[in-house]
Parts: structure tokens; sequence; C-alpha cells
């Protein structure tokens, strides 16, 4: 087995995903990792790898703290031996990465997962002990002095003692005895203090003698007046001594009561952070997730090897299992065959192992019992195997032990040998494993075997792509069809002389030749119908996008439409409203004058002019009755200029300028524009053109007089007022006078601009615009109307 995983250089991955572990624990882990055979224990696994990517890539929770391996000191702890000041730190370091990965992991919501939660759910830890380690120990050789009371008190003391020998050994150096010292400092020698003094002076200082120096020129003499301070001071370094071993083996029972749990904590933590590596690792290399199917298939969509480059590996596709139980790939050398076989067997054990595969999403692979592969040249010298006796080696453990859980991977199956001999083999082999129902991926050049695969049930020839125009590979897998190895082209392209290519070709068998031929004519048409394909494809999303542009621009037009026919209504209620008006006014005229007992000429002439007037205003001096569209076509034949019709494209009345008999065509004034329209867009308007007089009150002739009028044409009625600058009285008196004569002009919607400002001016409009009557409701604008800077008012 790890041979096979060493061929498919799983153990090159293992030792990338190690690379992002923390704790050498999880190396270690990592790197002897076998990949699981049952299909539930990697989809376990896989649940881990997408908890922590969520857990370290979507809510942040932090790696694994780093702490050392400290096994052993747990269980020396346990047995009540006392740990040293380094060792309890690294129980410490222990104890704080447990109370991290706890409340980092036991806090993400629920839609993470229970994987990771179940695991550290089980995490002991004791913050209470962490924080007296911390407090109490400052290195790997050193308790703080606050580490008790009694320990503050000894060194205190320590201190001070320190401080009287060495001032009463000063007042020696600067008096009188000073010149029998080899040099005026103070040393020590075992943990006493002692004066250098010369040889020849020793007898002049009374005390003990602790050391001489190699020429025996100075003596260290520990003067008898320090001598009593020096055993004092010796006393308490015994005394620190002792309390310090209680203070560490203290903290050591502790540790010793808890060292099951905490060494529980150890294996814990090398799985989370197991889990954070294999996630890091599959983030860094752009990895998703593969589906597991349980009926052996694999389908991988745009995967590539991880070991390669990423920025210069080509997506692969490969799918068997389902229609096909084997995959025969052939091609061009050099173009991916390998590399595509090897990648297929190393995805499956990936994701045995819980680790996230480089491809494209929807990607399947399956969990197999057993991974067979026959992987390069593998001849060897001490054990007098040649490359066939080597290759034939592995294909014998592989028939004696595949079966229709396994996957075999071959490459160049039956290859070293005679081609006839080679190519039986290989069949015989591929017969063999079919029956057994494994899955499997074997490479071939061999032809009889193409042929060999087109006629066998429970196979699939599959081709590496190969542009015939420039002989390089395309590194590509084409299902279904059979690919040429090319070694003719490819040794033209490197330049082997035309002479041995030539007498090459001549050697090739005349079936070989045709097949070869047939396989390269097929694999350049599919690969051209491909190019067909993606242009057509192109083209109709080219197509597409201006029909979906032509469609909302149409839209618009018809929104515009749509808005101008609005406008038009609204403009034709106003001129009505204005003409009513007015023929009102110059009616309580006509009246008054009637009302005269004995009008004189000039009151007839004035109620002459005034009912000339009334006329025009009420009815116009001449006007056009209102058409309306049919259903039925004109007749083009009799079209003629002048007349009115109706535009079916348009959807608007128009009149016609000029007629083309011969493109049966008309040129039609629409609005302000000139258009062409056919004959059969064109449909006659009910009613027709008619012009009417008005006629005077009472069947009255008329008169000879004659009236010019000299009206000023009406005004056009604004839909929007602009209020900036004015104060809430001045736009109020305004804000009447228009809505007044909005609602005569029949709108039914208009806008006042009061600006943002302070809001006064808005308030107090809107305040205004609640008690008036014909106001139905109102709102400010939206984006794109001036929002808050205006009001829509809407009229009843």
């Amino acid at each position: 087995m790890d041979k096979i995983l060493e061929k498919l250089e799983l153990n090159k991955i293992l030792t990338s995903v190690a690379s992002f572990a923390v704790l050498e624990q999880t190396k270690r882990k990592l790197l002897a990792e076998i990949p699981q055979v049952e299909t539930s224990e990697a989809e376990k696994l896989l649940d881990l790898t997408a908890e922590a990517d969520a857990a370290l890539f979507r809510y942040g929770v932090g790696r694994i703290e780093q702490f050392a391996p400290c096994e052993d000191e747990l269980e020396r702890a346990q047995k009540g031996a006392s740990l040293s000041c380094g060792e309890l730190l690294a129980v410490c370091a222990l104890l704080r990465s447990a109370r991290i990965a706890y409340r980092g992991i036991t806090s993400l919501p629920e839609e993470v997962g229970a994987g990771l939660k179940d695991i550290a759910a089980g995490i002991y830890f004791d913050e209470a002990l962490e924080n007296d380690i911390t407090e109490k120990i400052l290195s790997d050789d050193e308790v703080s002095d606050y580490a008790s009371d009694e320990l503050y008190n000894i060194r205190r003391n320590i201190r001070l003692l320190n401080e009287r020998i060495r001032a009463k050994l000063s007042e020696y150096l600067n008096g009188e005895g000073a010149k029998y010292l080899q040099d005026g400092i103070v040393t020590m020698r075992d943990n006493r203090y002692v004066l250098p003094v010369r040889a020849e002076y020793k007898a002049k200082i009374r005390g003990f003698v602790h050391d001489r120096s190699a020429s025996g020129a100075t003596f260290f003499i520990e003067p008898e007046y320090v001598l009593e301070m020096n055993n004092e001071l010796r006393e308490l370094a015994a005394a620190e001594k002792e309390e310090v071993e209680r203070i560490l083996a203290q903290l050591s029972r502790r540790v010793g009561a808890m060292s099951g749990q905490l060494a529980e904590d150890i294996a814990r933590l090398v799985e989370i952070d197991r889990a954070f590596a294999k996630a890091e690792y599959s983030y860094k290399t752009k990895c998703v997730r593969p589906r597991l199917s349980r009926r052996g298939s694999i389908d991988i969509q745009k995967g590539r090897h991880p070991l390669l480059d990423p920025k210069a590996a080509i997506p692969v596709s490969v799918a068997l299992g389902r229609d096909y139980r084997i995959l025969l790939v052939s091609g061009p050398n050099t173009g991916g065959k390998t590399v595509t076989l090897k990648m297929c067997g190393l995805f499956c054990l990936m994701a045995a192992c819980g680790i996230f595969i480089p491809a494209a999403e929807g990607s399947e692979v399956a969990v197999f019992s057993r991974v067979f592969c026959d992987i390069g040249d593998a001849q060897s010298i001490e054990e007098n195997l040649s490359t066939f006796s080597s290759h034939i080696k592995n294909v014998i453990e592989i028939t004696a032990a595949a079966n229709a859980e396994s996957l075999v991977l071959i490459d160049e199956l039956g290859g070293g040998t005679d081609p006839d001999e080679g190519q039986a083999i290989a069949k015989a082999v591929i017969t063999y494993l079919l029956k057994t129902g494994c899955r499997g991926i074997v490479t071939t050049h061999y032809t009889a075997l193409k042929e060999f695969a087109y006629a066998e049930s429970g196979i699939e020839n599959a081709s590496m792509e190969f542009d015939m125009n420039t002989l390089q590979p395309l590194y590509r897998v084409s299902i279904g069809v059979p690919g040429s190895s090319n070694a003719i082209a490819i040794s033209r392209r490197l330049g082997l002389p035309e002479t041995i290519l030539n007498d090459a070709v001549s050697f090739l068998s005349e079936g070989g030749r045709k097949f070869e031929n047939i396989i390269r004519t097929a694999e350049q048409s599919r690969i051209e119908a491909e190019e067909a394909k993606k242009q057509a494809e192109s083209l109709k999303a080219e197509w597409s996008a201006k029909l979906a542009a032509v469609n909302a621009e149409r839209e618009s037009l018809k929104r515009e439409r749509e808005k101008l026919f609005a406008t038009a209504k609204v403009e034709s209620r106003r001129i009505i409203g204005e003409r009513t008006e007015r023929a009102e006014e110059l009616l309580a005229e006509i009246e008054k004058l009637a009302a005269v007992k004995e009008p004189t000429q000039a009151d007839l002439i004035r109620a002459r002019t005034l009912k000339n007037k009334l006329s025009d205003i009420a009815f116009g001096a001449e006007f056009e009755e209102e058409e309306k569209p049919t259903n039925e076509p004109v007749d083009f034949a009799a079209l003629k200029v002048g007349d009115k019709v109706f535009v079916g494209k348009m959807q608007s009345g128009g009149e016609v300028l000029s007629v083309n008999a011969k493109k049966q065509e008309a040129e039609v004034l629409v609005g302000s524009m000139r258009i062409n329209a056919k004959g059969k867009d064109l449909f006659r308007m009910s009613g027709g053109s008619r012009k009417k007089q008005g006629k005077p009150r009472g069947g009255a002739s008329a008169s000879p007089v004659q009236v010019v009028r000299n009206i000023p044409p009406a005004q056009s009625v604004k839909t929007e007022i602009n209020l900036l600058g004015m104060t809430v009285s001045e736009a109020v008196q305004e804000v009447d006078a228009f809505i007044d004569q909005a609602v005569l002009a029949g709108l039914e919607e208009v806008k006042i601009i009061h600006g943002m400002g302070t809001g006064k001016l808005r308030e107090g409009i809107r305040n205004h615009l609640r008690g008036m009557r014909n106001v139905s409701e109102f709102r400010t604008g939206r984006y794109g109307e001036g929002e808050s800077g205006v009001t829509i008012v809407k009229l009843k």
C-alpha cells in the first residue's frame, strides 16, 4: 500500500498539508495518515474539513495555539513527581490552547455543523491553574518573587543581607587593610563572599581560606567578621530553594490531578488542528469539496493535478463508473495520459483522507477499498527484472486482489515487449478486470486495444486531444473517441529526416494505417465541429443580447407613446376647459345685451361680434370630427394624398403625403415624423375628414359687418411650480393659484419644488395642501423626481 501511495504521490500531498499544521503531533499524524476505505468515514472527514473551512475563513476562529509536546510531563505529574518551571510552562500553554479552542469552536453557529463542536465539547481546561502558573513561573528556570508570601520574605531578606555583607566588606576595602588586597574588589567562592588577598599578607587577614589562584599569588579569604552573615545567607538560600520546590510541587500536584483529562485534550486538539490544516491547504490551493459516490463512479470536472503549477496546468475532465467501468485512454506521448491517470487515483485518495480536491464544483469521486496502480518504469537490477517483467509482476498482484470495490490504474498495459503478444496480454487482462467489476483507467498506444474497446461492453475509448495544425497536445480528454499516437507527425516536427519517415509509413500495415487515418480524421472533424459549435453559441449569445436590446427599446418606445397619449389627453382637457370658461363669459355678456329693451346699433354690432367669437371658441372656425381606426385595410388603388389613415406598426393615425403604387408604399406624416408604410399596414379611419361651419343662433344670416379676431393664444398650464426662496405665506398664495389652474386644465398630477433647506417651507406647504378640497393626496418625490426636495400632488 505504501508503494501505491508513493506512486500516486499522496505522500507529497500529505507533506504539504502537514506544513499548515501547528502542533508537532499533528504533523506526525498527517504524514502517517492512511486513506479511509469506508465511504461513511471519508464523509465524516470531509465534513470536518468543511466545518474547519467555515470556522477559519467565514467566522474568523483562530488557529490552535502552539504548545510543546508534554505527554511525558503529564505522566510524571500523575505519578507524583514535581515538574520544573519549563515543564509547567509547557502544561500552561496546553491549558491556554485548550481554553481558546473550546471557546472559539463552541461559539460557532449551528449551521457550521456538529463535528468540530463534538470534539471541542470534550475539551477540559482550568483557567485558575493556567493563571497561577502564568503568574508564579516567569521562565524556564525562574519562579516569581510573588509566588508566595514566604518566598517574597525570604528573597527580601536575602537582598538585605547581601547589601549588609557588601557594605561591611567595602569598609575594609577603603580602610587600612586595602593594601593587603590583590584587587580592590569583593568576589565569591562557594556562594560565600571573600576577599582576594596577596599571598605574602594572608596572615594579616583573620578568616577562612576558600581558594587560591593558579599562580599562588592570591588567596581568597572569608573574613571572620562576615562569617556569620555568610552562614545566614546560606541558610536563606536553602530556605528559598525549599520554598520554590514546595511551590513547584503544589502546582505539579494540581497538574497530576487532571493529567488524564489534559492527555485527552491533546488528542482532541490534534484532531482539530488536523482538520484546520486540511481546510487551510484546500483554501490556499483553491480546492473544492467533492461529492462521494457510493456506486464507484468518478466524474471529475476541470481537475488539475495538485503538484503541477496551477498557472500552467490545463484542467482536465474525466468520467467513468456509470455507463462503463474501465476507460481506455490513448493519444500522443507527452499528451497528459499518465498525469490524468494519476490525478484520478490521487483525487480518490485525497477525498478518502478528508482533503478537498482542485477541481470544479460538482466533481464526484469514490472511496475504494483498494487502489492498485502500475505506473512508470520499475525495472530492478537487484531483482533481475526488466521493464516488462516488473510491469507483469504488478499486473499479477492486481489481478489476484482486484474486486468490485477496487480502482485499477495501469499505464501502457502490455508495453515493453513484442507488440502482438503485448496487445494479446492487454486484451486478456482487461477482459479479466471487466469480470471482476472493478473500476479503472488504462492507457495504451495499441490499435488493437482501441478496436477492442469499441466492441466490448463495460469499457470506453477516450483520447488526449491533439492539434494537427500545430502538432501540439491540447491536454484535454475526449470520451468516446480513441486517439492517434501521431508518432510519425511528432517525429517530423522534431526533425527526423523525411526519407526515414516515408519508409516508416510504408512499413505500417494497411489496416493499421487506415485505422489511424480514420482516427485522425475523426479527431480533427470533432475538434472543428466543437470550434464551430463554440462560434455558433457565441453568435447565439450575441444575437440574444441584440434581441433583448431591441425588445427593451420597443418597450421604451411603447412607454413613451403611452406617455405622449396621456399628455395629449391632459392638454385636450385643458383646452376644452379654457374654451368652456371663455364661452361662458361671452354668453353672459350676450345675455346682458339681450336684456336691453331698446338696443342701439352699437349693441347689435357688439352682439354679432360676441356671437362670432362664441362660434370660434366653442366650435372653432372649422374643425374636424374625431376619427377612429377600423380593422378595414385601405383600398390602396384609391389611396390619395391628404387621406387620413391609421398606421398599424406605429399604432397611430397620420396623413398621406405621397403614394408609390409600384412598391405598394405610402409616405405618411405621423405627428412630426415621415415614415414609409406598406399598404397592408394601413387601415381606414372611421368618420373621414369633414369640415363644419358654425351658424348664427336662430338661423339668422351672417352680418355683412367684418369682425377681426385678435385673441392672444392661450398659455399652456405648467405641471410644476418652483417656490425656492419664498416665504411660507408667499408660497401658499402661489400654490393656491397653481392648483386652481391645474384643476381647470384637467391635470391629474403636479409637482411642487420647495427644496430641502430647514424643512419649514416644505411643512408649511404640506399643511396647506391637507386642507385643500381639490387635493386627493401628496407624497415625497422618488429617486429621479427630486426626492425630499419636491412634493408630488395628486388632484381630484
